[in-house]
Formats: C-alpha cells, sequence, structure tokens
C-alpha cells in the first residue's frame, strides 16, 4: 500500500513543465518568466489539489499555480506582519505576552501562492530544524507564555517520531497551558491523517488544530474523513479562511463553505483579509468585500429578545492590516447619520451644523484604526454606512 509520503513525493505537480504537459502549455504562461516566480517561492500542488482542479484559472488552480502577477511588486511587504522583527531566536515569534508562534516544519504539501510566510515557507535554512533547541530552551525559560501555536510550513509533514518527541518536549515545560497546531494537511494531503498519527496527538490534550480551507470543494470525502479521524480523537477544530480575490469573494461560495465546515465537524473561526505580502497582491480584495461577508454572517445571526447569539458558521472578518499591538480588529458597519457642516474635527468626527443653504446630507464614512477618516457623499435616501473596526483584543495566528 502506497503511503502518504510516496503518494506526495510521486503524485504531486512540482514543475511548470509538469504543469504544461498535464493541462497544456497554453494555460501555463509563459515558461520562462513564471521561472522567476518558483524562484521566488517554493511550488508544489499535492495530489489532493490537482484532482479538484475542473479548469485551469479555477478557483482551485488560483490558489496554487504560479503567475507573472507574482513578480508585479506595488505596496507589497516581504514580512507583511513583522514576524522577524518579533523573534527572540530562532523559529520563535513572541508577539504577545502569553503565546508564541513556534515554526517547527519549513514544508508543505501544496504551496499556496497567496502565503503570508512565502519569503522563508519551502527554505530549511531559513526554518531551521537543527536550531529547535533555542526554541524550547527559550520557551521554557518564559514563564508567561501560556499558549504555543506551531506552524511553518505544515507542522503535521513531520514524522510521526518528530510529531511525538516535539509535543512531548512542549509537555514537558510546566507553564504551556495549551498547544495548537496550524495545518492545511487535512485539505491538502489527508491521508496523511492516519489513525497512528491522531494516537499520538490524543495524548497532549488539551491540543486544539487550525485548518484552512478556502473553497466548499476542498471538502472531499477524503478531507470530511480526515477532519472526523481528529474530532475523534477529541481535538476542537478551526477553520482559518483567507478572502482571496477570483477565489472565494462571492458570498454565497463563502456561504456555502462555512456551512460545509460545520458538517465536517470544523468551527469556522476567521475570515482572514489578504496579507499584504509582496507577490500576492494579485489576491487582495477590497475592504467593502470583507464588509460584504460580515453582513452574510450577520444574516445567519440567531437573534432573540434580550440577547444576541452568533451562529457557529458565521466566522469574524478580520484585517491583519490595522493591526494594533494585539488581535487584528473585525470589520464592521453600521448606519450613522452624519451632518455636514465645518468637516471632521481632529478626531475625525463630523462637527455638528448644515453649511448656509445646504441643508443636512448624508455621507457614507470610512474608518480604520491610525488611517483617519474619509468622507464621501452618499445620495439622498440612500443607506448611510460607517465602515470602520471594532476594538482590537488579544489573539495570534499560525
Amino acid at each position: 500500500m502506497e503511503t502518504w509520503q510516496e503518494r506526495l513525493r510521486k503524485r504531486s505537480i512540482a514543475s511548470l513543465e509538469a504543469l504544461a504537459q498535464r493541462f497544456g502549455a497554453e494555460h501555463v504562461g509563459e515558461i520562462e518568466r513564471l521561472k522567476q516566480a518558483v524562484e521566488n517561492f517554493e511550488f508544489r500542488i499535492s495530489p489532493a489539489m490537482v484532482d479538484l482542479i475542473e479548469a485551469p484559472d479555477d478557483p482551485i488552480w488560483r490558489q496554487y499555480v504560479p503567475t507573472v502577477q507574482e513578480l508585479e511588486v506595488r505596496d507589497g511587504l516581504v514580512d507583511s506582519l513583522d514576524e522577524d522583527a518579533n523573534s527572540p531566536v530562532p523559529n520563535i515569534t513572541h508577539r504577545y505576552p502569553d503565546r508564541a508562534l513556534f515554526l517547527i516544519s519549513p514544508v508543505c504539501a501544496s504551496y499556496c501562492r497567496f502565503c503570508t510566510r512565502r519569503r522563508k515557507v519551502g527554505d530549511p535554512e531559513k526554518i531551521p530544524m537543527a536550531q529547535l533547541e533555542s526554541a524550547f530552551r527559550y520557551l521554557g525559560e518564559h514563564t508567561e507564555i501560556r499558549d504555543v501555536i506551531m506552524s511553518g510550513g505544515d507542522p503535521l509533514l513531520l514524522s510521526d517520531r518528530r510529531i511525538d518527541e516535539i509535543c512531548q518536549r512542549l509537555r514537558g515545560i510546566p507553564h504551556l497551558e495549551i498547544l495548537r497546531i496550524g495545518s492545511r494537511v487535512p485539505c491538502h494531503l489527508p491521508e496523511r491523517i492516519t489513525p497512528e498519527l491522531c494516537d499520538i496527538l490524543r495524548r497532549y490534550h488539551p491540543l486544539y488544530i487550525n485548518t484552512h480551507f478556502n473553497h466548499p470543494r476542498e471538502l472531499t470525502p477524503a478531507a470530511v474523513e480526515a477532519l472526523g479521524r481528529l474530532a475523534d480523537a477529541g481535538i476542537p477544530l478551526g477553520c482559518q479562511t483567507v478572502l482571496l480575490k477570483g477565489v472565494n469573494d462571492d458570498v454565497d461560495v463563502m456561504k456555502e463553505l462555512m456551512q460545509r465546515l460545520l458538517a465536517a465537524r470544523v468551527r469556522p473561526y476567521y475570515i482572514y483579509m489578504c496579507d499584504q505580502v509582496a507577490g500576492a497582491e494579485h489576491f487582495r480584495t477590497t475592504v467593502e468585500k470583507g464588509l460584504d461577508q460580515r453582513a452574510r454572517g450577520a444574516a445567519l445571526r440567531d437573534r432573540r429578545p434580550g440577547r444576541r447569539r452568533q451562529d457557529p458558521a458565521a466566522p469574524r472578518v478580520r484585517r491583519e492590516a490595522d493591526r494594533q499591538g494585539g488581535r487584528a480588529p473585525q470589520l464592521r458597519r453600521e448606519a450613522v447619520p452624519i451632518q455636514t457642516g465645518e468637516g471632521p474635527d481632529e478626531d475625525g468626527d463630523q462637527e455638528k451644523g448644515a453649511g448656509p443653504g445646504t441643508g443636512p446630507r448624508r455621507m457614507t464614512r470610512a474608518r480604520s484604526p491610525g488611517a483617519g477618516s474619509s468622507f464621501a457623499p452618499c445620495p439622498p435616501g440612500g443607506t448611510v454606512l460607517a465602515l470602520h473596526t471594532s476594538k482590537p483584543r488579544t489573539r495570534s495566528r499560525t
């Protein structure tokens, strides 16, 4: 029987030539130019994702196939989340007092072209497995840390023995209460979620897994079965989805994804606006698209007199660019009547009183922390929206 390692090695597409052979050179584009994109960031599409591609440029294709747009950097940042500035030792990012990000694997089953960590994922020299000891030492010395998020790359591509060793070392640090794993393996390589792996993970509760699905087609029978094995091992499952142009920036697609995740025993956790990362700018959508997703989520909520309960299929929408030392603020919109007059004051609030002869007008106000406020007229009788962000709260991202 073929092992998951053999399947990944033999049946993946890992070169532009193999991609052209499978789908046709006319659909791949200028291979010579695309080689620069592949040189900038690793390329591999796992067997499960290859099988899901129905046509070139479909939502699955767009997530994994390089494009010359990756070479067009305008305002993208190499380290968009400033992780390296908060890395006291190799493989550790310590941005929040009580939690730390621990990179334990440099490789992925499939390489997402929108990857936030594309500056180092796929390069063993930039996520050095030989330097984990200094990371364990740092975690042991900093007793304020109670929550560790294992990420990479993909931690679940490590061998069973290595995963067991790392979890055992972490559980040996008394002040570490929570272990979390960020992984796309249930989506990219569901064969990896073996009963043996689940038996290992169940030893280290409380342990959580945040997986990552971006399109309802990714929830194949094999993926749902893999998620079920993890859930049966007592592991709480969440999903962090990224809002991607041409992939899932459609409220009906996102609604179906959220509902299918819940049916697969996965709690939709966040929808993230795509990060401002160099090489992935063509995936970014407008803030309004994110608000559309949140508005659809609001329609899923059950509101009763005296209480407000969020439907588990309605995740929060976040934008990392608005981070202010803690959890990325949640995008939200609400109706606000605004009177014209002298214009915004120093705090960005519209002063009361209309100008001579103008009468009251309604304006649309957009605000995000640190960005000031902007005003644009809204047609008389039109809906008045204030687009802004809610108060940040501490949170971490794999």
